[in-house]
């Protein structure tokens, strides 16, 4: 009797030991699938993908002055020398990339770019779909004309009827289609604001609505654009500027909001908006407006 309390009381321990054994490798791998999922997810991020291949992939448009060819053949503007400055500050080689601006959300997501950097206006339907960074430029829509039809089209009665043009998916097109300034002018989308401005110099359209910002770079003596004008007094749809990102990057975020506030505080964001005559549109910008 005594031989088989022994035999059943070391056949218990032996189970109470395995099942203490099991448990230990239950913890133990858990903790192992956790850490691997989490070193999974930051290898997976936004930031490492871009850090990994060393380079910023930066869809655009070309309009003077933010980003277009200059005389030297080569890519040149305000956006261009600002995200070249910030891909500097990341450690990162900056990979310009023409893209059609209605497309521009459909090019972030399949990673055919990182980011949309061509003055890319800021509103809340954006916001849901794509993170933004800080605020940098200030800007509206203005309606552009050929310079002898300047004092023609100042009221909605003027406009009635004109055959009115903006770059397809820009703020110039909700402009156009929700002012009621606009509401009885006869709208046609184009796939760049350097169409729009080519259709009112052809003749093809009546007024253009572009970015004020544009009216800087290519409304001057000497240009291509010189013989047309802005409509004076007649602004729309005060907005600012900012950098998407694919949705859910908090780190890429972090990273690029950082260097811009650098490189405000610096004065090298004012340097480079003098450059381009555009000094004056950029917003204050401070450390809290990261938060």
């Amino acid at each position: 009797m005594k031989k088989i309390l022994a035999f059943l009381m070391a056949g218990a321990m032996s189970v109470t030991a395995l099942a203490g054994c099991s448990a230990k490798n239950d913890t133990s791998s858990a903790a192992s699938d956790g850490a691997t999922s989490a070193a999974a997810a930051d290898a997976n991020s936004d930031w490492a993908y871009i850090e990994n291949k060393g380079t910023m992939t930066i869809g655009i448009t070309y309009f003077e002055p933010m980003n277009y060819i200059g005389e030297d053949g080569k890519l040149t503007g305000f956006e261009t020398d600002f995200a070249t400055a910030v891909c500097e500050e990341l450690g990162v080689t900056p990979q310009f990339q023409e893209i059609e601006w209605d497309s521009k959300e459909i090019e972030l997501n399949a990673k055919t770019i990182d980011c949309i950097w061509n003055g890319l206006t800021i509103t809340e339907e954006r916001e849901k779909n794509m993170d933004i960074s800080l605020p940098y430029m200030q800007n509206e829509q203005v309606m552009v004309v050929k310079a002898e039809n300047a004092d023609k089209y100042k009221t909605a009665e003027d406009v009635k009827g004109a055959k009115v043009v903006a770059e397809a998916g820009s703020a110039g097109e909700e402009v156009a289609k929700g002012e009621d300034f606009f509401k009885e002018a006869e709208y046609t989308p184009a796939d760049s604001q350097a169409k729009c401005l080519l259709e009112v110099k052809s003749g093809t359209s009546d007024i253009a609505i572009i970015d004020y910002v544009m009216t800087i770079g290519t409304l001057r003596s000497g240009s291509d654009y010189a013989d047309l004008k802005m409509v004076e007094d007649q602004t729309f749809s005060p907005e600012v500027y900012g950098i998407a990102f694919r949705k859910n990057s908090p780190e890429t975020m972090e990273k690029i909001n950082e260097a811009i506030i650098k490189l405000y505080t610096d004065g090298k964001l004012s340097e480079i908006a003098e450059k381009y005559n555009l000094k004056d549109q950029i917003p204050k910008i401070n450390a809290d407006s990261a938060d």
